[in-house]
């Protein structure tokens, strides 16, 4: 693919610095140049999807600097996944936010939003674990500026409080990164996947250390008890656009778990073993606990959706865990599901807010406007993140059952199910104080603006939750090739031409 590689990176760096630059008193120019820069990089994502798929695995190679002493940007089936899967949902939720009036609430809200890509798109497509650092730094301040947009004292308060997580997973971070660097001489993912099984048993120690400050790391970025205590109140409290975007943030820790733990910390690497899995699971289960009572007890609907997409991070990470080619595609084909469907969530919570004026589940208020196609859209989200047929929730969790037999299995089993029958419980309960006891309400809600377009995004949104349910006979097989590719990087290693001049 060439230089094409670097574009999703390098497109929004430019459309952001732009819109800073020339644009930010223009708000209606800075939508159309935002817009368009989106659009564009959908269209690129997916050539790379495409790309990847026929071609294999290609490493880019910024200024022409051979591995591992250069920087390298890394396509393969993975990246180009989960850049697709960013570009889509960005371009659907920014439409929302145009539709919706909210990206005029605050200012520079195209320009973060553009960094923001940028940060996810370099995250997904590095190649070199300190890239990978600089990447999430890069989202991380992006990301903050978006979730204080429009302000308030409550939205400040939760974006303090997730940006001092996260300064301290940046902390570990870099600490992981110095030690593996003071044992291995690289950060080359490659060059580590290399290295790494010839050390000496006298540096598996500083490595073990390493590794699980990494899987720390990753697993604040993806929410995982007991590190996620910083995403209820951030969700629940950034605008609703920014939260349905943050959808895909968690799965960057997911990502990076796969890819790090595939490539250079696999399971049958001398140093470690099986020690990774054994500390993802518990934390995993303890996610699907934590998320289901979450939204089961939640007081207002977007701290709901927040909850919920803990619990679909535990599940997401219960296959994960397993470490096997099986389980890593369940785990793909359930990440691109509850991408979507979080998203979808968190914007039909903002569509009731808007016209209620208030999230809160614990008291009914009279129907509000446009509230039978609200009503609707909830249950078609409530569906998708409980994991009922027929959306593909249901498919993605028979994927992870089906792909999680072993010894095991009662207790995964177990939590898998139980948490989705709390979780509907949770949906159900939120579902009848909105709708149906709104009917015996006193009183009427002022009139609101019709907003299609905000309508057309959450159905956008719902097609492709549909679209993965109708393929997911190819689908699957896709990311089973994929799953196989990433547990076997003979290809991915050798495209990088280590040693080469």
């Amino acid at each position: 693919m060439g230089h094409w590689i670097i574009v999703p990176v390098v497109l929004p760096a430019v459309m952001g610095a732009f819109t800073v630059l020339v644009l930010r008193n223009n708000l209606g120019l800075s939508r159309v140049f935002s817009t368009a820069a989106t659009v564009m990089l959908l269209a690129v994502a997916l050539a790379l999807l495409v790309g990847a798929t026929r071609n294999g695995p290609e490493i880019y190679f910024l200024g022409n600097w051979p591995a591992p002493f250069g920087i390298v940007l890394g396509l393969d089936r993975l990246s180009a996944l989960m850049v697709a899967l960013t570009a889509f949902l960005a371009l659907v939720v920014q439409l929302y936010a145009i539709g919706t009036g909210w990206d005029g609430r605050g200012r520079h809200f195209h320009a973060l939003w553009q960094f923001q890509l940028m940060g996810v798109c370099g995250a997904f497509l590095t190649a070199d674990a300190f890239n990978l650092f600089v990447f999430f730094e890069v989202l991380l301040i992006a990301s903050y500026g978006l979730m204080i947009h429009a302000g308030g004292r409550d939205r400040l308060k939760a974006g303090v409080q997730y940006v001092a997580y996260n300064l301290v997973g940046s902390t570990l971070f870099l600490f992981a990164l110095a030690t593996i660097y003071s044992v291995t001489g690289t950060l080359n993912m490659a060059d580590l996947a290399v290295k790494l099984p010839q050390l000496p048993a006298g540096d598996f120690a500083l490595i073990r250390v390493a590794g699980v400050m990494l899987l720390m790391v990753f697993a604040i970025k993806g929410a995982l008890v007991p590190l996620h205590f910083w995403l209820p109140a951030t969700y629940a409290q950034a605008p609703g656009p920014v939260s349905a975007l943050f959808a895909v943030m968690t799965k960057v820790g997911a990502y990076a778990v796969i890819r790090c733990f595939t490539l250079f910390f696999p399971a049958d690497l001398p140093a470690t073993g099986a020690l990774f899995a054994d500390l993802l699971l518990p934390a995993a289960l303890l996610s699907l606990a934590v998320g289901s009572l979450g939204v089961l007890g939640a007081k207002d609907l977007p701290r709901l959706a927040a909850f919920g997409a803990i619990t679909s991070m535990g599940t997401l990470f219960v296959a994960v865990a397993q470490f096997t080619p099986q389980a890593t595609a369940a785990a793909l084909y359930y990440a691109i599901h509850s991408t979507l469907a979080a998203g979808a969530l968190f914007l039909v919570a903002d569509l009731v807010v808007a016209r209620r004026g208030t999230g809160n589940l614990l008291r009914a208020l009279p129907v509000m406007p446009q509230h039978g196609l609200i009503a609707a859209l909830f249950m078609a989200t409530a569906i998708a993140v409980a994991g009922m047929p027929p959306l593909s929730g249901f498919l993605g969790k028979l994927l992870v059952l089906d792909a999680t037999r072993g010894a095991s299995m009662v207790l995964i089993w177990s939590a898998i199910l139980l948490s989705s029958l709390i979780t509907i419980l949770g949906m159900a309960r939120a579902g009848s104080t909105l709708f149906w006891k709104a009917h015996a309400a006193e009183g009427s809600l002022p009139p609101h603006p019709a907003q299609p377009l905000a309508f057309v995004a959450v159905f956008a949104l719902l097609a492709g939750l549909g679209t993965l349910t109708l393929a997911a006979g190819p689908v699957t097989g896709w990311l089973a090739e994929t799953a196989r590719q990433l547990h076997d990087p003979a290809a991915f290693i050798a495209a990088n031409k280590l040693g080469a001049p």
